[in-house]
């Protein structure tokens, strides 16, 4: 049985995997694969943005959504501590109406898509002892929608609530 040298042995896989890497004899930038070079750049920047644009927006939305929610939380227990330190029930209304626009636009949504609702237990609500629940509902807009208004397009719409109790000395 012939035994093969080393050398010849090494050339022949060196040419083996030379046409199975390149697809052939000689060198790669010959022949058929001319034509795509490049490509792989124009492929790779195609679909990095088909898929990155979209998880952005969900990411921006995600913590648009997460924003408002803090938002409601924060603007429902102000709405609450204001509404039981003030003499009466009018004046009570308003100070929370007016703790809740300062609490969303400290988050940068503005007063105008929220809702306050009040609720009392007994129904007065400024007799000591009662209970005070400020709801507060938001509706939180898709990000980058110039025609938002037009549609009424939201990306989801929060709530919270917090109550008080009124306490007997004021």
């Amino acid at each position: 049985m012939p035994r093969c040298n080393r050398e010849s042995t090494r050339l022949r896989f060196r040419a083996r995997l030379r046409e199975s890497l390149y697809q052939g004899p000689g060198s790669w930038q010959s022949g058929a694969h001319q034509h795509e070079r490049g490509s792989a750049v124009v492929e790779f920047t195609f679909l990095a943005l088909l898929l990155m644009v979209p998880l952005v927006y969900f990411i921006i939305t995600m913590s648009q959504i997460q924003g408002g929610s803090f938002a409601v939380v924060g603007a429902a227990d102000q709405a609450a501590k204001v509404y039981i330190a003030q003499p009466d029930a009018a004046t009570a209304q308003a100070a929370a109406e007016q703790a809740v626009a300062i609490a969303l636009a400290d988050f940068g949504h503005p007063p105008e898509g929220a809702r306050v609702a009040t609720t009392c237990t007994p129904a007065d609500c400024q007799a000591a002892g009662s209970t005070v629940t400020v709801t507060v509902n938001l509706t939180v807009p898709l990000p980058f929608l110039p025609f938002n208004d037009d549609f009424r397009l939201s990306a989801s719409e929060v709530e919270a609530s917090s109550t008080q109790l009124v306490g007997r000395y004021r």
